[in-house]
């Protein structure tokens, strides 16, 4: 060991419990070098992230993972309790089972959206958001692989984005919609294998249906689904993704202006299907239509999209999981395992095809949600159902993820206060499984 490692504070795990001393089941005990963790041996994982939130709460800013028993689950535990909204890195890997480069990419990937999720709204702009994203993606992909399209302000109604448009036309910043390519192939014959849709609302005040200010306080997480398929997709092209694919970012600020859309207006979208606007607190589906819609459109067997969509969602599967939505049952199956496998936690909550039919208008085929807090019971599947309606196929290849466990407002023993990234792996794997199955 060198005199530059030595001086930085050393982890490992331990192989019997702490001495009496540190305390009844003592999770971390010190050692000549720094630190040392006693596993439980029930949850190993959960564990390994409270030793890493303890560590971080004693003012410790950079470690080496050191020793054995680092397996790339557990050492991944540590940097998600380790790291909090200020610091992203400090965490020296181990590679004793040769996963350290793997972890590298994941932390990289997990920076980019942690630090956009809690990134202030006024640095984040509708259009700052998409352009951040593209940059990063270019980053990850060879180059000459990825080509875009930025559509902003009222290009975005000229162009049929009615939702879009629509939610955001209430800020001075306009919205904007982009649709981004990644052709390892470098061949635009080439048939678009899946697509993936983010919610980008950079600031959701609510609009005219208002949030109250503990309600709204932290909806700079709002874009938490475009950002977390933006790192997903460069997940999968570090690991090896082959396959084209379209990134979809649904970008807008919900303000309230003398310009902003009403409750009572009706949206005509471009599959012809019309939404009355019962609570313009239910934004992110009406931005994600456009979306999905756009998906359609390149003919892709797999689309998934994510969002930081209900708060139904956060009451039905609590802060811990994400809820995971699909009409077709085989597909939503295999998503659950791939998930499982990367240790995130999800849930499937209910939907059926007449979940489209839960928000009715007198006005116009369906509302945008039900006037009532909240959106009623089973808000999130009537959400879910929403958004059935602007996919092709009966639902066959879609995915849709209610991010529940993309943010903590507040620390507790195993996440640091701010985006958690849980859902960039999950979908990850989903994209590299079913493309190389396509």
């Amino acid at each position: 060991m060198s005199n530059a490692t030595a001086e930085i504070v050393q982890i490992s795990i331990a192989t019997a419990k702490a001495a009496a001393k540190w305390g009844n089941n003592a999770l971390i005990s010190p050692t000549a070098l720094g630190y040392q963790i006693h596993l439980s041996a029930n949850e190993p994982l959960r564990s390994m992230q409270k030793a890493g939130r303890s560590l971080d709460n004693l003012g410790i800013c950079q470690l080496q993972l050191a020793g054995s028993g680092w397996s790339k689950d557990l050492q991944w535990a540590f940097y998600q309790g380790f790291c909090n909204a200020k610091r992203h890195d400090g965490v020296a890997f181990n590679n004793e089972q040769g996963a350290a480069e793997q972890l590298v990419q994941l932390a990289q990937c997990f920076s980019f959206a942690k630090k956009m999720i809690n990134e202030t709204p006024e640095v984040l702009s509708p259009l700052a958001l998409a352009e951040q994203a593209e940059t990063f993606i270019r980053t990850i992909a060879p180059e000459g692989t990825v080509s875009s399209e930025l559509i902003s302000a009222e290009e975005l109604a000229n162009a049929g984005w009615h939702g879009i448009y629509q939610v955001g036309r209430g800020s001075s910043r306009p919205p904007a919609l982009l649709v981004l390519d990644f052709n390892p192939g470098k061949d635009n014959s080439q048939s678009v294998a899946a697509a993936l849709v983010g919610k980008g609302i950079t600031f959701d005040s609510g609009g005219y249906s208002i949030k109250p200010t503990e309600g709204m306080a932290t909806m700079k997480c709002d874009m938490g689904g475009a950002a977390t398929v933006t790192a997903a997709l460069a997940l999968a092209i570090l690991q090896g993704l082959n396959q084209r694919v379209k990134l979809i970012l649904c970008c807008a600020e919900n303000l309230i202006s003398g310009h902003a859309y009403k409750l009572g207006d009706i949206i005509t979208y471009k599959n012809g299907t019309t939404v009355e606007i019962v609570n313009t607190d239910a934004e992110g589906r009406l931005v994600l239509a456009d979306g999905l819609m756009c998906a359609s459109e390149t003919k892709a067997p797999l689309i998934i999209d994510a969002a930081t969509l209900t708060g139904a969602a956060m009451v039905a599967v609590g802060g811990e999981y994400n809820a995971l939505f699909a009409l077709d049952q085989p597909l939503a199956t295999r998503a659950l395992q791939y998930a499982a496998n990367e240790q995130e936690a999800t849930w499937q909550l209910p939907l059926q095809k007449w979940h489209q039919q839960q928000c009715p208008s007198p006005y116009a085929d369906t509302a945008n949600s039900r006037p009532v807090k909240g959106g009623g019971a089973g808000g999130a599947s009537n959400a879910a159902g929403f958004l059935s309606r602007f996919v092709p196929n009966d639902g066959k290849g879609w995915l849709h993820f209610d991010l529940a466990a993309a943010f903590n407002n507040s620390a507790n023993g195993y996440w640091a206060a701010g985006a958690t990234g849980q859902g960039i792996r999950s979908i990850a794997a989903i994209l590299l499984a079913e493309t190389a199955a396509s």
